[in-house]
């Protein structure tokens, strides 16, 4: 990276990137909700045609957010990972298995177990479609000569890094769609001493390409604005794979559940809130006066008014009638949400007093059980092709694969225990496949403990001798 007028190419931009950033920003608040929302709120309260300033920003000081969006992302995730996946290893490395178990509880050396981790990644590609997964190993002074020293050094110890969609700000894919080079952005603040008066502001750009990595840091104090230095570079840990140690997990656009459901939130805030204004402007009615006099007195709660003969008063209150159509524009509003989100069972009416047969509940919630799979199927390849590319980098010589994330309901674990009972039951000549659907069952079943535990217990399975005929299940 060469100097340009005084900046580092480092800081150039993507195109796709400028053009989604705001985007991004957008989703993200509509996620959030909350104070995030409040304060950014006059990016999306629509401000009417000559509305004069003090009256907007009253409005504004009565800003409310009816968070429906937010509230379906976290529901399709904690259903997701309501069971861990299932990571199972074939090979005979033991320590190699051995760090997977503890790779599988501490996965970004911060304390974060693997399912945890990718929980988090997946929320962040609900919302802006993409989040991205670095690859990394410790840095050390020297190469190590050995792989015992590796191991001692620590250098071997992998882990995993987590970025959201707007971190990643320029890149360049090859000729078959992998990336050539990645640019990351982060920022932070920092203090070098806690005597310091002043937060010094960081950001780090890294650069990756299928070698190579460079760091470059700068720092921006108050009325100070350092030049970008280059701190670290050297190979990465997946340069013997020719690649790029960036992995995407991406959503589909038919799946991107913000960027479906976006502009509806953002319409039924805007009409939620009108109607809120509206029906508080009727609780401090106008007085009327019907009159052919001069009208000169001055009307408030600590005064009075002389009427003549016939002359009227009154008060102005809407008749109800737009209120009422309001009303069911946001029920309407509401229920395309959860719609789009393809979970039309869950947003019936706000009266809750729609009818619905069991058995169009049962279809609806087959659409979200479908959707529910194939969320867990790009989990799953995401993290299949994460660890295999560590086992890879590593030369453990393991076969890794993940499974579950494909079973929703609480029943759903007896209902396969039977499923498969009768499979065995059909006296198909198979130890391989009497071995896989044990695992399949023990792992699933015990999906919470730890993934030593679960390697151990498939081992155990994968050893244990075939039953004679008098043992086999008739």
């Amino acid at each position: 990276m060469q100097l340009n007028n005084g900046k580092l190419a480092i800081e150039h931009e993507h195109p796709e990137y400028s053009l989604k950033r705001i985007m991004w920003r957008q989703y993200r608040d509509l996620y959030v909700g909350g104070e995030q929302f409040r304060v950014n709120a006059d990016q999306y309260l629509i401000r009417r045609q000559k509305e004069p300033a003090d009256v907007y920003g009253e409005r504004l000081s009565r800003v409310f957010y009816e968070n429906y969006v937010g509230s379906i992302i976290d529901w399709y995730t904690a259903t997701l990972f309501r069971r861990d996946p299932a990571i199972t290893f074939e090979g005979r490395n033991n320590r190699a298995r051995k760090f997977f178990g503890e790779f599988a509880e501490d996965c970004d050396r911060k304390g974060c177990n693997l399912a945890e981790f990718f929980r988090s990644q997946f929320v962040e590609a609900l919302i802006c479609g993409r989040s991205h997964i670095l690859v990394d190993f410790p840095r050390t002074e020297a190469p190590a000569g050995t792989r015992a020293e590796e191991d001692a050094q620590g250098a071997s110890r992998a882990y995993l890094v987590g970025y959201s969609a707007d971190e990643l700000i320029n890149w360049s894919y090859d000729e078959h769609g992998n990336y050539e080079w990645v640019v990351l952005r982060t920022r932070s603040l920092k203090k070098a001493k806690i005597e310091d008066a002043h937060w010094a502001k960081l950001t780090r750009w890294v650069y990756y390409d299928k070698r190579c990595f460079r760091i470059y840091e700068r720092t921006e104090a108050t009325g100070d604005h350092e030049s970008i230095s280059l701190i670290a570079e050297g190979q990465h840990g997946l340069a013997k794979q020719d690649r790029v140690p960036l992995f995407d997990l991406a959503i589909s656009d038919g799946l991107w559940l913000l960027n479906k459901a976006g502009s509806l939130q953002l319409e039924h805030f805007n009409k939620s809130n009108a109607l809120g204004w509206a029906l508080t402007m009727g609780l401090f009615a106008m007085p009327v006066i019907y009159s052919e006099r001069s009208w000169n007195q001055v009307v408030g709660e600590s005064y009075y008014i002389q009427l003549g003969p016939q002359d009227r008063f009154g008060w102005t209150e809407p008749e109800g009638k737009v209120y009422q159509i309001a009303a069911d524009n946001l029920t309407r509003l509401q229920e395309e949400i959860y719609r789009v989100c393809h979970l039309a069972h869950a947003g019936g009416a706000l009266s809750g007093n729609l009818p619905q047969s069991g058995l169009s509940k049962q279809r609806d919630f087959s659409i979200t059980q479908e959707v529910l799979r194939a969320y867990g199927d790009a989990v799953k390849e995401t993290m299949k092709r994460v660890l295999r590319s560590v086992q890879s980098a590593r030369e453990d010589g393991l076969n890794i694969d993940v499974a579950g994330m494909d079973e929703f309901d609480i029943g759903d674990f007896g209902t396969e225990l039977n499923d498969a009972e009768r499979l065995l039951r059909l006296g198909i000549d198979s130890p391989t496949l009497r071995k896989q659907a044990f695992k399949k069952l023990a792992l699933k079943y015990l999906s919470d403990v730890r993934q030593e535990m679960k390697d151990r217990i498939a081992q155990e399975i994968d050893r244990a001798p075939e039953p004679g005929p008098a043992q086999k299940v008739n």
